[in-house]
């Protein structure tokens, strides 16, 4: 019986590293690595050994024959993915199997490589991973500082409280809290003053702030940024527990992101099916209370090009709950072409709606393509959404869940445009000794998977610069910074 991934794939690549056959792909020197939204199992290679399934830091991966339910689609997805291919003569060699040559190795340390004190700001993946790569692979001494009063970062106040698969990705990092060479600092605010006490500092603070929509209305009461409903729903410190109202009927979503349909699914789920997750009590509560019965999912495109990704998608469907407004005949017609991602929306219930009349008892959400919005109404607060194709949307509440941009790092360059430090490969321009990895690197793309190649660039480039002498001398220690902070 072949093994097969499912929705809560991280993409991280812990499970190509174990397989003994190469049946697991795109690999990360594949082209693919980090394109698709998830890794895959070929079933006509696969030994199930479940080595792969041991190794897996989400639980994502199980015998193709015990799948049930809204899961055993995913036994058709991880074959469709080598259906007319022959991904075995692509590669050179299996990850693990190689003829026996001279070894290779991807860094050189001399011998008497001096321990570094090393510096990593946030807890969140991009952070762990180059806390892994730096405590597995060298003998450096680490310093994990996080501004917030618990480590995790994205994983603990990013992901859906109803992924729990993918939240346990967070015990594979808390693995580390404890290892003797790492001192782990919450609580703590850190600028760039970090490189005068450490030799290296690296910088993963993600990405937080909303992108602008740059219309009228777009800062009325009522319209909040998808951040500050994640956080909500997370039990994030920074958000207060009675943040997002829920006294609206409807609901409207800009966006088409998986966080977009993560917040409609929290939204619109049943409140008791929440209640044996981690979703903060006070949300809970709310949501107990709540008036929502539909989020409408504004999308500026259509649904051949959307920004979720399938398992998230499929993830939605299965709840029975999802309806595809067929307002613009071009829906239709890329629906039932296969065009694009429209075919998974293939055997979704579709309508027009008629957004003059009330949302339908119970709860669902509404899919809305090639629909911008142009403005928000209101006079006190956010009442109704003008779209792009003049359709007025009466709405109590707006999430702008349009995507997310870097926030400035006291001290460091910022390119306003990108929401990202400048950096070459994680060195940060005109710094010698600071580094970056994560979103505030390359900007808010790819999953928690793609962190992990991202580090290790970082992590490359550090290294590289301390044997070549590049780093600059520390002025005071460690000890004495944190003491000072304490």
């Amino acid at each position: 019986m072949a093994f097969a991934i499912t929705q809560t794939c991280c993409a991280d690549a812990t499970c190509v590293s174990v397989c003994p056959v190469n049946c697991i792909h795109p690999t990360p020197d594949e082209p693919d690595f980090g394109r698709t939204d998830m890794l895959y199992i070929d079933p006509a290679t696969c030994i199930d050994c479940g080595a792969c399934a041991d190794a897996c830091p989400v639980d994502a991966i199980f015998p193709a024959g015990d799948l049930t339910g809204p899961l055993r689609v995913y036994e058709e997805l991880n074959a469709e993915y080598y259906a007319g291919r022959d991904v075995l003569a692509e590669v050179s060699a299996a990850p693990n199997f190689h003829r026996w040559a001279p070894p290779t190795f991807a860094r050189v340390l001399p011998s008497d490589f001096a321990p570094l004190d090393v510096a990593v700001v946030g807890t969140g993946p991009a952070g762990m991973y180059a806390v892994e790569d730096l405590l597995l692979h060298t003998n450096a001494r680490v310093t994990l500082v996080d501004r917030l009063p618990l480590a995790g970062g994205l994983i603990r106040y990013g992901v859906a409280p109803d992924h729990p698969s993918t939240k346990k990705i967070g015990e594979t990092f808390a693995r580390f809290h404890d290892h003797p060479r790492l001192r782990l600092r919450l609580g703590v605010s850190a600028g760039p003053e970090l490189a005068d006490r450490h030799d290296a500092v690296i910088f993963a603070v993600g990405a937080t702030e909303a992108r602008s929509l740059g219309v009228p209305g777009e800062n009325l009461p009522g319209s909040l940024p998808a951040a500050t409903v994640v956080g909500w729903y997370n039990g994030h410190p920074d958000v207060e527990p009675d943040a997002v109202d829920l006294s609206a009927e409807r609901v409207v979503v800009v966006g088409t992101g998986n966080v977009a349909l993560d917040i409609a699914r929290i939204l619109t789920a049943d409140p008791e099916e929440l209640a044996a997750t981690s979703i903060a009590p006070e949300a809970l509560a709310r949501l107990r209370s709540a008036k929502v019965r539909e989020v409408v999912v504004l999308a500026r495109r259509g649904p051949e090009t959307a920004a979720y990704t399938r398992p998230e998608l499929l993830a939605l469907a299965a709840r029975g709950s999802l309806v595809v407004d067929t307002h613009d005949p071009r829906i239709a017609s890329a629906i039932e072409e296969g065009a694009g991602k429209a075919a998974w929306l293939q055997g979704v219930p579709r309508e027009e709606v008629d957004w003059s009349e009330p949302p339908p008892d119970g709860r669902r959400i509404v899919l809305r393509f090639h629909s911008a919005p142009a403005e928000f109404r209101g006079d006190t607060e956010v009442r109704a959404v003008l779209t792009s194709d003049g359709m007025e949307i009466p709405a109590g509440r707006v999430v702008r869940a349009a995507g997310f941009r870097g926030a400035a790092v006291p001290g460091l360059p910022f390119d306003e445009g990108t929401g990202t430090v400048p950096n070459e490969a994680g060195r940060v321009a005109g710094r010698p000794g600071v580094y970056v990895a994560g979103w505030i690197k390359r900007g808010p793309s790819g999953g928690i998977g793609a962190n992990k190649a991202c580090a290790r660039e970082t992590v490359g480039a550090l290294l590289e610069d301390a044997v070549a002498g590049r780093l600059p001398v520390r002025r005071r220690g460690v000890g004495a910074w944190l003491r000072g902070r304490a």
